[in-house]
């Protein structure tokens, strides 16, 4: 008796070329899926943090403060101000409140010891953002803006430390305020007040320069009588937030120690 033959699949899944592509595919998909997952792994993608205010703080206490936020610290470079604790940070790069990827390193200016004195560079020429730029750089600090009738604004005409030019190449304690004479246009000329209420006082004057003002009345509590206190202070009351000025325009604060008289946003 002949055998009876088994009737062969005729499906469209028991063709051979179409398993084939079906299980390219798959690898394909389960190949992309792997990178992406891998990508979001190296990269933290979409895993953001605020960076912390180190300022006034030691070195370990920053460490610390960074730990619980998700990020590093470094030391970048050291400043001398003579009302400051030594050893103390002075500034950080990002900027308090900035937003970052977890793991980011946030850099560190710290007060040193003993003053030391750094290279004057030649800003004239530069436009006000490079020129801040190369001051931060060389550990000094941004002091006033004087803006002049210029065809550029903007531009950096001229240095000085205490109302005295300062030549490029001279050397200045480091952590000086160098003050910045600037082009003004009658195109660009004016520019609107940051909102300041809440943050400390060294942020405060950053975001000032920001929207290229400088700090008119800057009126602390009877209570802050040292400069480490002045740092700790944290702004109240302000010129109005959004309105418009003038470059170079003053804008006052009001600062306190007392977290009950800082309105809450």
């Amino acid at each position: 008796m002949a055998e009876k033959q088994t009737p062969k699949k005729t499906g469209f899944f028991s063709n051979w070329i179409v398993r084939n592509l079906l299980g390219a595919v798959l690898v394909l998909v389960l190949l992309t899926l792997g990178a992406k997952v891998g990508l979001n792994l190296v990269t933290n993608h979409g895993k953001t943090v605020t960076v912390p205010d180190f300022t006034n703080l030691t070195v370990g206490q920053a460490r610390d403060i960074a730990r619980e936020a998700q990020v590093g610290v470094k030391v970048k470079d050291s400043v001398f101000v003579r009302r400051l604790g030594a050893g103390v940070i002075y500034r950080q790069n990002p900027k308090a409140g900035s937003t970052v990827k977890k793991g980011r390193s946030i850099f560190l200016t710290i007060n040193s010891i003993v003053p030391r004195k750094v290279v004057m560079p030649n800003l004239v020429g530069y436009s006000y953002i490079e020129a801040r730029a190369e001051l931060n750089n060389r550990g000094l600090a941004l002091g006033r803006l004087n803006y002049v009738r210029d065809m550029a604004t903007n531009n950096v005409l001229k240095q000085s430390v205490r109302g005295r030019e300062v030549a490029p190449g001279e050397m200045v304690v480091s952590g000086s305020e160098i003050d910045l004479t600037l082009g003004l246009s009658s195109e660009e000329s004016t520019t609107t007040v940051p909102r300041l209420v809440g943050m400390k006082y060294i942020r405060a004057v950053d975001a000032i320069h920001d929207r290229y003002l400088n700090v008119g009345t800057a009126r602390f509590d009877a209570d802050i009588r040292t400069y480490a206190d002045s740092t700790n202070a944290v702004v109240y009351r302000q010129d109005a937030a959004g309105t418009t000025k003038t470059l170079g325009a003053p804008v006052s604060i009001y600062l306190t120690l007392d977290p009950v008289k800082v309105p809450q946003p």
